[in-house]
């Protein structure tokens, strides 16, 4: 029998259309804007002795809330607006100390029913949500740099162990060790020893100035390597410093390839995000040059915290990124410190050197990638030109009593906010590579809130015109059309939100395109059943022929639309992913509105029966024969 589907089909779009309005429903929930306190460290108690100072802190403050209540090792703040939270983060802050994280955060207000089912609203993107968003780039020469300064060391510390004697050892080039010996077979011996130690360089035998050398030179693919693990590392480091901050649902991801977006929902204090985010404050631990060593193995540096010099050995022992946890604390005398526990290798080098250097001294390094403006004359015009250069001054330089493994306490810092910030960022692990600011863009929470009306107003007036047009020009089957559209608005939400996408303001602009698709493929469905009609089909071969031979060129039409946003998504970033997500969920929801529910709700209506006519909006659409 023509257009008549079986019950178990017609129940299966009707579970999938319910399960679809279940799940977009938790958007029409809007979240609260609130503050979650929770412990800097693991030991930090959260307890209603906390609640109780939060409550007065707002209360001193006169700052309104909706609620306070303490959950598992957090306490949530609701309040009423955006501006209000702001408000209130620094006052409450202010009240706890810094051994507690005060986040900006949205809570869901989705029911417990709805939660309990797996249901949640989609993310809102920094375009809606406002935010600050910084696009940030690697230093991967200086990963190179970094790498072949540590490799210095390494050979020479290796070949003092085999007792080889070598004239000198320096880097010839940017990715070139030269090791210099008077002897031929010392030479030699050196050369075998480095093919088997030092696997990441070409080792070659080399004569230069009547000497016999080693060139160690780096290998290509251990470069790249060096520089993919300098970006993902960053990255990882990126998101704990995000963590540290207390931002909720952060952004941050690689771009190309030595880039990193990093997107702070509900960050207005960019000051403090770029700081944090932007320091590349690292570590360096060397020991003091003896009396008599020579000016090209040693550095004149000064002290942060006081107007002196020391020269210190070129050699590096270990850096910060040998660090695997920091903590704040004072000394007996109550003056500021840092308490740092080395990873296994770290420790391993450290030994190794202090073994050997007890009673010499050994200083902390730290060591600062800046950026400043320069005044370059170009064209006959002064310009301003920003200039990268590393700052290192000693923070720390003491005699080593014994022997030195994983722990260690850096003292020296001016106060205690300086070794928090210090502390938070070894913590959160050093970076890698040196990262700097390229682009900036901050995202008031006003605007967002714009780009969330205009949106909402734009998708309404898309649909709305759809609507009318639809009922308009086809009658009874635009309704069915019409039907079909709602529920594909709500289906694609839906998925959304199980997907946990972020919803942007391309991601808007997907929804309005998919609600035109949606229609079009309508349109060519009708068109087709009116052709038919028109050919003297009956109505229930009409609407059969309809949809049959209408899907190749939907079907066609859609797959190569989807490919594009396939490939939008691959190759894009930031909002252009946003649309792609959007787009390509549209396109797959309105395959299935447009033919299988609308052909559902068509057949209930006229399936199975005998018909003379069919209301899709033209006077040749009557049929004079029977079913």
């Amino acid at each position: 029998m023509l257009n008549k589907n079986p019950l178990w089909k017609n129940l299966l779009i009707l579970a999938v259309l319910v399960l679809g309005f279940i799940y977009a429903l938790p958007n029409l929930y809007p979240d609260d804007y609130a503050l979650q306190i929770s412990g800097s460290r693991g030991s930090t108690v959260i307890d209603d002795a906390v609640l109780e100072r939060t409550r007065n802190a707002l209360n001193e403050a006169k700052i309104p809330f909706k609620s306070a209540e303490i959950g598992e090792s957090v306490i949530t703040v609701r309040f009423a607006d955006n501006d209000t939270q702001l408000n209130a983060q620094p006052w409450v802050q202010r009240a706890l100390g810094d051994g507690y994280i005060v986040a900006l955060n949205l809570v869901p207000t989705t029911p417990d029913w709805l939660s309990n089912m797996g249901a949640s609203p989609m993310k809102l993107g920094l375009d809606l949500r406002g935010g600050v968003h910084f696009l940030m780039e690697v230093d991967l020469e200086k990963a190179i740099e970094q790498t072949m300064e540590v490799s210095l060391g390494e050979v020479k510390g290796d070949l003092r162990e085999e007792r080889l004697r070598y004239r000198s050892v320096e880097q010839t080039g940017e990715r070139e060790i030269t090791v210099l010996f008077p002897q031929e077979d010392e030479r030699d011996e050196a050369l075998n020893l480095s093919r088997r130690q030092f696997t990441d360089f070409l080792a070659e035998g080399v004569e230069r100035d009547d000497m016999f050398g080693v060139r160690l030179t780096l290998l290509e693919s251990r470069a790249k390597e060096i520089e993919d693990y300098a970006v993902s590392q960053n990255l990882s480091t990126l998101r704990n410093r995000v963590n540290e901050l207390g931002v909720a649902e952060p952004l941050v991801q690689r771009q190309g390839r030595g880039r990193i977006v990093v997107e702070l929902p509900g960050v207005q204090d960019t000051a403090l995000a770029k700081r944090i985010l932007g320091a590349t404050a690292n570590l360096e631990f060397r020991l003091e040059a003896k009396p008599d060593a020579g000016s090209a193995s040693t550095e004149r540096h000064e002290f942060r915290n006081r107007p002196q010099t020391a020269i210190l050995e070129k050699d590096i022992i270990i850096t910060g990124s040998s660090v695997a946890s920091a903590a704040q604390n004072f000394d007996e005398n109550g003056r500021p410190q840092v308490n740092i526990k080395l990873d296994s290798a770290g420790g391993k080098k450290m030994y190794r050197v202090t073994v050997d250097a007890i009673h010499r001294k050994m200083a902390v390094l730290f060591v600062e990638h800046k950026e400043r403006n320069r005044e370059v004359r170009e064209n006959g015009e002064v310009v301003l030109k920003k200039e990268r250069y590393v700052e290192k001054k000693i923070i720390s330089l003491a005699t080593i009593q014994s022997a030195l493994g994983t722990d260690f306490r850096i003292t020296g810092l001016d106060s205690a906010a300086e070794a928090g910030e210090l502390a938070l960022l070894l913590r959160s692990g050093a970076l890698a590579a040196p990262i700097y600011f390229v682009e900036e863009r901050t995202v008031g929470p006003s605007l967002g809130q714009k780009n969330i009306e205009a949106g909402t107003l734009s998708v309404q007036l898309g649909f709305g015109l759809v609507l009318i047009f639809m009922i308009f020009y086809y009658r009874f089957f635009g309704l069915v059309a019409n039907i079909a559209l709602a529920a594909n608005v709500f289906i694609l939400i839906a998925v959304m939100s199980l997907l946990s996408a972020t919803l942007t303001l391309p991601g808007i602009a997907g929804i309005v395109l998919t609600v035109g698709m949606a229609v079009d493929a309508n349109v060519l469905i009708y068109e087709r059943i009116r052709e038919e009609l028109r050919n003297g089909m009956t109505p229930q071969s009409a609407i059969h022929a309809g949809y049959d031979r209408a899907f190749v060129s939907i079907f066609d039409a859609n797959i190569t639309t989807l490919i594009a946003a396939l490939i939008l998504f691959a190759v894009g970033t930031g909002p252009v992913k946003g649309f792609a997500v959007t787009l390509s969920i549209g396109i797959v929801t309105s395959m299935f509105t447009a033919i299988v529910v609308t052909r559902a709700v068509v057949n209930l209506a006229y399936g199975g029966r005998r018909i003379d006519k069919l209301s899709i909006g033209s006077a040749k659409s009557i049929a004079v024969t029977g079913a």
